[in-house]
């Protein structure tokens, strides 16, 4: 009766909500757990399914160094929004907050994801991308099982991974899809491939209704000062050195965390239970040149006194073992069958990115290479 009552509760608060100009007030048709929701991508994932007005928010984190729930201001207020602190390990917890609040779809977010991190100290990687994902599915299982009609095939499990499961590409026009081989190089990748395993198992096996999602390096504001990104914008602003891993020839293919959060909807909703889905912007860039075009937009911006040029700060530093060349995703999928497109141009969203922690001051720069 509690749950039912708590239900009722929050469908009367929603329908007082008003959505994005022009949208009428809807009663939200999913309730989701979402996992890792104060990181970078999660809780840019969490401001979205908000703003849509559509979906209710169990927001599930351990609150890492990573977490921010500065970046999920914007929502806290919300009845479509609740923030739970807890691990993902704890299988007591997640049973409670799958019966309270009669949860339609788990978008799995939560995971160690700094691969420098994890070829100094592999362990923690084990132990939340791996035994964390395992004791999440057996919780999502045995509530799936106690469902019944329209709940039971409505519930969808989103295991949200990289594409750096796949290893690494040489440098010519080949891409990562769906169908690509596992291949992982460092030990962050080999745990996330690991995960993915397991969530195919428990489909193949148990039959939970899973989707698993491989995306591409993101970018956006929120972003953690360790990442490339971030770190350069930083370091540029207080003209330090920029150390760049070789040569900074080392390619990704860059993915705004805003057309990466609309991509997650979209597989949550509408992607077929068993599947996979490749998510990228079909923007591939060296190292060498992100950094460089960030020096360059910040010379205009906020130019050194005396002229010179930021590209100066260019520090290149020994290779990081096992570094992987090249990523690249095909998203022909994703476009086709559930009519995502990413939207937002590279050129576009790094310039966009700068402006946001220009106008935040800049966080403090964390240690790192690109």
């Amino acid at each position: 009766m509690r749950t039912i009552r708590r239900r009722e509760a929050i469908k009367r608060a929603c329908e007082e909500i008003v959505l994005d100009p022009g949208s009428a007030s809807k009663t939200p048709d999913r309730i989701v757990l979402v996992t890792g929701g104060a990181g970078f991508i999660g809780s840019a994932l969490c401001r979205h399914l908000v703003r849509g007005g559509r979906t209710r928010i169990i927001n599930l984190d351990k609150l890492t160094y990573a977490g921010s729930l500065a970046a999920l201001a914007e929502v806290e207020g919300s009845p479509l929004y609740r923030f739970v602190q807890g691990d993902i390990a704890d299988t007591s917890l997640v049973a409670a907050l799958l019966r309270e609040e009669q949860v339609d779809a788990i978008i799995h977010l939560a995971a160690e994801s700094h691969v420098d991190r994890s070829i100094a100290a592999p362990d923690i990687f084990i132990e939340t991308n791996i035994t964390g994902t395992f004791r999440l599915i057996e919780a999502a299982l045995a509530y799936w099982r106690s469902l019944e009609g329209g709940a039971r095939a409505r519930f969808r499990f989103h295991h949200v991974s990289t594409d750096e499961v796949f290893g690494d590409l040489p440098f010519d026009d080949s891409r990562f899809s769906e169908l690509s081989s596992y291949r992982p190089s460092s030990p962050y990748a080999a745990s996330k491939a690991a995960a993915d395993h397991l969530v195919r198992a428990w489909h193949h096996t148990y039959g939970l209704p899973v989707v698993i999602s491989n995306c591409s390096n993101n970018y956006g504001p929120h972003q953690h000062a360790e990442k490339l990104i971030p770190l350069t914008i930083a370091r540029a602003v207080r003209q330090q050195a920029l150390p760049v891993y070789g040569a900074g020839n080392n390619i990704r293919d860059w993915l705004h965390v805003d057309d990466h959060a609309r991509a997650l909807e979209a597989v949550m909703r509408r992607g077929t239970s068993g599947e996979s889905y490749a998510i990228g912007a079909r923007a591939e860039r060296s190292n060498i040149a992100v950094v460089t075009a960030i020096c360059d937009l910040l010379d205009v911006r906020l130019p050194v006194p005396g002229g010179s040029p930021r590209r100066n700060l260019i520090r290149f530093v020994e290779d990081r073992p096992g570094h992987d060349r090249r990523y690249a995703i095909d998203p022909s999928r994703i476009e086709r069958e559930l009519g995502w497109r990413a939207e937002t141009g590279f050129a576009e969203g790094l310039a966009a990115t700068i402006d946001w922690y220009l106008a935040g001051a800049v966080a403090p720069p964390a240690s790192g290479s690109a």
